[in-house]
């Protein structure tokens, strides 16, 4: 039997297979990187003396502290103000490239990539979000990952995991289309009704199907966000062929 879509990507970013009950060593191919899950990790690299290893593969905006009006002016809450300050001040000292409070780039994490071309099929993305699943949509085995996890990427581009379970999630219909009112978050919490909220847990979930292969990609983006929402460690569906 073939290997999975999450399989066939994992193993080819594997710098070091795990012996026994090690974790394998796999390599990252892009790392978003926003300003709540960051300072932390940015202070160990500090402490430790070390440099991020791959700027280059590095991409930070302000996101989850980001007011929605009155964004020429600075952000009225303390709190969010100084974890935004703070980012900027980390990107600069560590040359990371950062799209800030209105830049023509700046925008939500999960959604900055797609747009900028950044997430690509076949690609390991992470970021320090749960929802980082949502690249899984254009084929890239995306995940969220904590902040000695964020340090770790930083300092070498690598994460030790150990490897993911899979588990095929088919959508099919006579037509392959979805009836007039249905949406795609109609059809991922029709699935976590199935499988329950942590029915994922510790898996990949591989969405196939007539149906999901006519969905837009904001429809899969949808349906590959709120896998996290059944348990899964990240959601994919296969890119189209060509």
């Amino acid at each position: 039997m073939g290997n999975t879509l999450a399989e066939k990507v994992w193993d080819r970013h594997v710098v070091r297979r795990g012996e026994s009950q090690e974790p394998d060593l796999l390599y990252i191919d892009l790392h978003l990187v926003h300003e709540v899950t960051s300072p932390q990790a940015f202070d160990g690299l500090r402490l430790a003396g070390r440099p991020v290893r791959r700027p280059d593969l590095t991409v930070a905006t302000e996101d989850h502290n980001v007011p929605t009006v009155d964004t020429t002016l600075p952000i009225a809450d303390a709190v969010s103000r100084l974890q935004v300050e703070t980012l900027r001040k980390n990107c600069a000292q560590f040359g990371i490239p950062l799209y800030r409070m209105n830049h023509r780039e700046q925008g939500i994490v999960h959604i900055i990539g797609p747009q900028l071309g950044l997430t690509q099929p076949g690609l390991t993305v992470v970021c320090g979000d749960s929802h980082t699943s949502t690249h899984g949509a254009f084929g890239a085995m995306a995940f969220g990952i904590g902040t000695s996890e964020v340090e770790h990427v930083l300092a070498t581009q690598t994460l030790p995991l150990k490897p993911f379970r899979t588990m095929a999630i088919n959508v099919t219909s006579s037509t392959g289309r979805l009836p007039e009112g249905v949406t795609s978050k109609d059809i991922i919490l029709a699935i976590i009704a199935k499988i329950g909220t942590g029915g994922g847990q510790g898996y990949v979930l591989e969405y196939r199907g007539n149906v999901v292969e006519n969905l837009s990609m904001e429809a899969r983006m949808t349906i590959c966000n709120m896998s996290i929402e059944a348990g899964a460690r990240a959601g994919l569906i296969a890119p189209e062929p060509g």
